[in-house]
């Protein structure tokens, strides 16, 4: 037989049989497919001779087997499972509820009509910063983001222009609270931080009490020297709080900061503000108190008469608030007999003192020194934690890069400012002296005693704080005139000018943005929102209990009233 001799064999093939068939790819032998009127309709008849179509018979290459089965969509759906879709991305902009809660707030007060003797722009500004103050409480987004809309709000709306709205960005204490973050980031990383924790740890930390208390009464040392709550606080006390908080095992953002962080920093937070009050050069606006007092009673509170005055509600409130705040908001570890042991374990451990540990240290000195001698020197508290950081930046124990890291530092130089610019013009607009001589209106037409007229008077000044994000602004604003008020209804002058200077300091406790020390340790992001205004609102209500009624007795025993 003729090799010429053509064999020809019909197949009868569905599609199923042959899935790679059906792909896009058009091998040479499918020119001699064609249809076969007797099959069923999904069949083909393949016509084959072996004389010129053998080659084809020979099995595909697992390449070209693969290139067909990759290029047959039903083939894959036959074979293999579906592909997933791909997952949806979160939603990464605001929550919608806490910023409705925040915009609604400020239009309902916004369409409220103006009170007779307020200006309009005064009325305006009060609705956006309360709900700037709102959405900072349920933050629909990070408190920088809230507070620059609160500030875009202003301009907008021409309530501000844009110089006033950012005007703060020049005040020093924002600056000052940034540096202290740039400051504990380098105690940190050169392990000077956890060298000085565990000395502390060492000699105190048998038990969480016990190192708490260690802390209040040095910081309380230091009070009367260190003028600048922001730098006793952010230059020394957030680096060390935080190495110890590390030191025992509770960081931030991994479940373990009720171990000690949160407990340790809202004690040292609510602790500042009473050794604050407790000294005329503890905080930098204890001097405009009693200028302000000197200039409405005729009377001069001295150095020795302040501290006189505050020295006993001042040691009985740092006794007492640690406790309190132990019994409501108690660490998770409260005794660790170990701890010493491994404190010294691990000092011995980490060996001599590094040159960035050195340098660090001496920077510190360099700038704790010139916060003590700032007033004979003319060097404020921020050119001289400028100047150590620019030490530190020189000779690389931080670097510029690891500054622009820290991304609580800038968040909180942001909503700080806006805090800051927003309740000052409304001090400058008229609001708060309307606000001040309505109060006294209204108190002095009760016809009640004096002890119950500066009750209230006490009360209405302490928590309107919560619209002042400045102790200086608070008391530029309103200590005249209540001082003022609460001589005419009989209040002994200068027991009042000194009751209304204390207050001006202990009512900073109330929120994270009151006074210097509040956005430093706010910001190290230990304890919620929520709960810091929650135990601020009760610590302030042991405080003004202490000081009006211990306090009291022991004002009456030294003869102020």
């Amino acid at each position: 037989m003729s090799s010429s001799i053509a064999l020809t064999t019909s197949y009868s093939l569905p599609f199923k049989s042959l899935p790679c068939l059906k792909s896009r790819y058009k091998p040479p032998f499918l020119s001699t497919l064609r249809s076969s009127s007797s099959t069923p309709p999904h069949s083909l008849s393949l016509s084959l001779s072996l004389s010129n179509h053998t080659r084809f018979l020979s099995p595909p290459s697992p390449l070209h087997l693969t290139r067909l089965h990759s290029t047959s969509p039903s083939a894959s759906t036959s074979t293999s499972p579906p592909i997933p879709a791909p997952p949806q991305q979160p939603w990464q902009g605001a929550k919608i509820t806490p910023l409705l809660i925040s915009i609604l707030t400020g239009l309902a007060i916004w369409f409220v009509p103006t009170p007779t003797g307020v200006a309009q722009n005064a009325w305006q500004l009060l609705a956006i910063f309360l709900a700037t103050i709102v959405g900072i409480i349920t933050q629909p987004l990070p408190l920088g983001a809230v507070a620059l809309m609160g500030l875009g709000a202003a301009v907008l709306t021409k309530t501000l222009t844009f110089a006033a709205a950012f005007s703060a960005f020049g005040d020093p204490i924002p600056w000052l609270i940034a540096l202290a973050f740039f400051f504990a980031r380098g105690f940190i990383k050169t392990g000077l931080g956890n060298r000085i924790a565990y000395q502390f740890v060492s000699l105190f930390g048998s038990s969480s009490l016990g190192l708490g208390y260690s802390l209040v009464f040095s910081e309380a040392l230091l009070a009367p020297a260190i003028p600048s709550v922001s730098a006793r606080a952010g230059g020394i006390f957030l680096p060390l709080v935080k190495s110890l908080c590390q030191a025992c095992g509770s960081n931030v953002g991994d479940g373990t900061e009720g171990k000690l962080g949160s407990w340790l920093m809202l004690t040292c937070f609510q602790t500042s503000v009473i050794s604050s009050s407790m000294f005329l050069t503890a905080m930098a606006a204890n001097p405009l108190s009693a200028n302000l007092a000197f200039s409405t009673i005729g009377k001069t509170i001295g150095w020795m008469d302040w501290a006189k005055a505050a020295i006993v509600p001042g040691l009985v409130s740092l006794l007492v608030v640690p406790l309190v705040l132990y019994i409501v908001y108690p660490p998770e570890i409260k005794s660790s007999p170990d701890a010493p042991r491994l404190a010294k374990e691990r000092l011995a451990t980490m060996g001599p003192m590094t040159r960035n540990e050195i340098i660090m240290g001496v920077t510190l000195l360099l700038t704790v020194g010139l916060w003590v001698f700032g007033g004979v020197l003319n060097v404020d508290a921020v050119t001289a934690a400028i100047l150590g950081l620019s030490v530190l930046l020189i000779t690389g124990v931080v670097t510029w890069k690891e500054c622009l890291a820290e991304s609580v530092a800038w968040d909180t130089l942001t909503w700080f400012a806006a805090l800051i610019a927003m309740a000052g013009y409304l001090n400058k607009y008229g609001l708060i002296s309307w606000f001040s001589e309505t109060v006294v209106q209204f108190v002095g037409g009760l016809g009640l005693s004096w002890q119950l007229s500066f009750g209230i008077l006490v009360l209405l000044y302490f928590y309107t704080h919560y619209f002042f994000a400045s102790g200086a602004a608070h008391i530029g604003a309103m200590f005249t005139a209540f001082l003022s008020v609460a001589s005419a209804l009989g209040t002994p002058p200068y027991l009042a000018a000194l009751v209304l200077a204390f207050l001006s300091n202990l009512m900073g406790g109330l929120t994270h943005y009151g006074i210097g020390s509040a956005p430093v340790f706010y910001g190290a992001n230990y304890v919620p929102l929520a709960k810091w205004w929650g135990y601020g609102f009760l610590i302030s209500i042991v405080n003004i209990i202490i000081w009006l009624g211990v306090g009291g007795v022991w004002w009456k025993a030294i003869g102020l009233w």
